[in-house]
């Protein structure tokens, strides 16, 4: 245990001295007893300190493939807390679905709260009731108050209390709490454990720490809830923190402050990856800044769970990268909070699990995301729920019959909390990742994938993004995405039936066949038709086409033309250059196109466009330059400006067009196999007529 040893030796003194002076109080036998080996203390306390920082001052949490434990210490991020009236009790489903929209953010917990730090508010009450879904740190929080409580003068915690962490769940009615508190300080070497025990609480001396008051047994749990209110009426002067699940705490201890988890807002997630890769910052910032980017929202929602970001840490650290296919690893973490998370606590299953196996229960759960996604409600009635998983008992011939609906969701809400209550009777997922992993399991496993393109390619905001990507890493087979790959080519060939758009796709062909830069035939037609947009409509930055990767040839170009701020004709001039060395375009002159610039420059040297009045006839002049320089361009690349005044519905057709071409590629890319013949045809008919 060498790797406590600061701990043990800055510890040791001050809980001895604690200790020392619950022995004197108590006199009589116990002060004997110590009398003649008063210095034993010492060593009891030592071993002590040391038992406890190897049984709660680290974590190993196989299930998320930790192949060693880390100290607590080490990689322990603020815990934030809130009041339980901040976050329940909306008016109706309709009112969150209704927020949520507004918001425009994922993740669930978007009512303004105030959050507190977790250990200064358990500085302040005597006795604290924490709560939070699974996973959410409730259990690392109590270890680590405990710890702090531990270094004494060198803590956070400001009481001088010996902390004593009980694991409820091995609580039965053998054994009242006191013996079990007791147990902890005989098996450290403490003598008279039982005497020690009460002196203590009657001195006011112990933080007792009670953790999973939900994974009690059944049979056990309204005496433990009994004992925990008895000890705390006889032994008010002590301090008492305990955990439990937000689902399962049916509320009545009224001397304690109810207090909420809060999920991880950004700064945490960011502390605890750097903690995480504390021996490597240049890793710990490549994963923070990979998580913030915008295809990896909803990894990072995940992340706002401490066991889930613990999961994707680990991941993140075998390759330095998150995979391909994030199929996979969303469905590694549902699979955590399904089975692997309640395994390894070693909970007492309520006795529908041993009916309802974990697979049959991922097909009704994915029948309830589907359900709801399709609908678009998020948020959903306690009735409905009971009555879906009750027609699933009833129409699955595998599942038990006898179930009862409302106690299979009162197992999944408390059990893995994939499932929360988050205002009265109203429901929905714990993550909307998790739903939209569910929702694409559905849609496979139903043969629903033609439905969901026609229904939803275009889907405005595109709240089906997400779910297209999962799917295309789920499907399986030889063929593996190309079905869905298909389906999509063939809603998007339906936007082309548009004069327009279809000459727009000609000349971006014809203009870049054959042509020798080293890009390939899509990324040029890609090119051609976001220089033809800039060129007549300026701004692209809305466009879906950021899988291009001749995109920063053209993010220079600037025909919003802000002449106070640029010498126009010099850029164009740079730009035309930075295309000829591409060689994306064929039969373009640049050499003349670059003379008759330079022309222009020559014909409007008398204006100053670093100080252009703000009057009729400089606009004009404004105008009329723009118009002769957008005609040089449009000329060298043989584009007819006629075809490319487009209105606002046709310029929504082409963005439509241009999205369902993007999405492609992004779920091709998704995908875990796509034959190599399929995206071939694909990959030569994009973009084109």
């Amino acid at each position: 245990m060498t790797g406590f040893e600061p701990l043990i030796v800055a510890a040791t003194a001050g809980l001895t001295g604690i200790i020392t002076d619950v022995v004197k109080s108590k006199g009589g036998d116990l002060l004997k007893r110590y009398d003649v080996n008063l210095k034993r203390i010492q060593g009891a306390s030592r071993e002590y300190i040391e038992n406890y920082a190897k049984r709660h001052g680290e974590l190993k949490i196989v299930c998320v493939r930790m192949d060693s434990p880390v100290k607590l210490d080490e990689i322990y991020t603020a815990v934030q807390l809130l009041e339980r009236s901040d976050v329940r009790y909306f008016e109706s489903a309709d009112a969150l679905q209704d927020l949520f929209r507004q918001v425009g953010k994922r993740g669930f917990e978007f009512r303004e709260s105030t959050r507190q730090n977790g250990l200064k508010v358990a500085n302040q009450h005597q006795s604290l009731m924490v709560l939070g879904s699974p996973g959410i740190g409730k259990s690392t929080f109590l270890r680590k108050v405990g710890l702090e409580a531990l270094k004494g003068k060198n803590g956070i915690f400001q009481h001088a209390c010996i902390p004593v962490f009980i694991v409820l769940r091995q609580f039965d009615n053998s054994k009242t709490i006191e013996q079990l508190i007791s147990e902890e300080f005989a098996n450290c070497g403490f003598e008279e454990a039982a005497a020690l025990t009460q002196a203590a609480l009657e001195n006011g001396k112990l933080l007792v720490l009670l953790d999973g008051l939900d994974e009690v047994p059944r049979e056990h749990e309204n005496k433990a809830i009994d004992q925990i209110q008895n000890l705390v009426d006889r032994y008010g002067d002590n301090r008492f923190i305990t955990s439990c699940r937000i689902a399962a705490y049916k509320g009545g201890f009224t001397r304690f402050k109810d207090v909420i988890v809060a999920a991880f807002e950004d700064a945490q997630i960011e502390e605890f990856i750097r903690h995480w890769f504390a021996d490597e910052p240049a890793i710990a910032d490549a994963c923070w800044s990979l998580l913030k980017q915008p295809e990896y929202a909803a990894a990072k929602e995940l992340a706002q769970t401490p066991l889930l970001l613990t999961l994707l840490c680990a991941v993140y650290n075998e390759s330095q990268d998150f995979p391909k296919n994030r199929a996979a690893v969303y469905g590694e973490a549902l699979d955590v909070l399904l089975k692997k998370w309640s395994a390894e606590k070693r909970l007492q299953r309520d006795p529908i699990y041993k009916e309802l196996s974990p697979e049959l229960e991922k097909i009704l759960l994915s029948e309830i995301a589907f359900d709801s996604f399709e609908s678009d409600r998020l948020f959903f009635s306690k009735s409905e729920v009971v009555e879906q998983i009750r027609k699933f008992l009833v129409d699955n011939l595998n599942a038990p019959k006898h179930l009862d609906g409302e106690a299979v969701l009162e197992a999944i809400e408390i059990q893995q909390g994939l499932l929360v209550e988050r205002a009265r009777e109203t429901y929905s997922f714990s993550h909307l990742t998790l739903q939209e992993y569910l929702t694409a399991k559905y849609i496979i496993d139903n043969n629903q994938i033609n439905l969901m393109v026609e229904n939803h390619l275009m889907e405005i905001p595109d709240n089906w993004r997400e779910v297209f990507l999962l799917v295309a890493g789920q499907m399986p087979g030889r063929s593996g995405a190309d079905a869905l790959l298909l389906s999509i080519e063939k809603e998007a060939r339906r936007y082309t039936n548009n004069p327009k758009l279809e000459y727009l796709l000609h000349w971006a062909d014809e203009i870049t066949s054959g042509s020798q830069g080293d890009y390939s035939p899509l990324e040029k037609r890609a090119a051609a038709i976001f220089l033809a947009y800039i060129l007549n409509h300026g701004s692209v930055y809305e466009l879906p086409l950021c899988f291009v990767s001749t995109k920063d040839l053209l993010y220079n170009f600037d025909f919003t033309f802000r002449l106070e701020e640029w010498d126009i004709i010099s850029l164009s001039i740079e730009n035309v250059n930075e295309l000829q060395q591409a060689k994306i375009f064929n039969s373009v002159s640049s050499e003349e196109l670059i003379n008759q610039l330079k022309t222009l420059n020559l014909q409007i040297s008398h204006l100053d466009l670093n100080d252009i009045e703000d009057d009729a006839q400089s606009q004009e002049d404004i105008v009329e330059l723009t118009g002769h320089l957008r005609n040089l361009w449009n000329n060298a690349f043989h584009l007819n400006a006629e075809m490319m005044n487009w209105s606002g519905q046709e310029e929504i057709l082409l963005t439509n067009y241009l999205y369902s071409n993007e999405l492609m590629l992004i779920c091709k890319e998704a995908a875990v196999r796509v034959s190599a013949e399929t995206w071939e045809a694909i990959e030569s008919r994009m973009l084109k007529v």
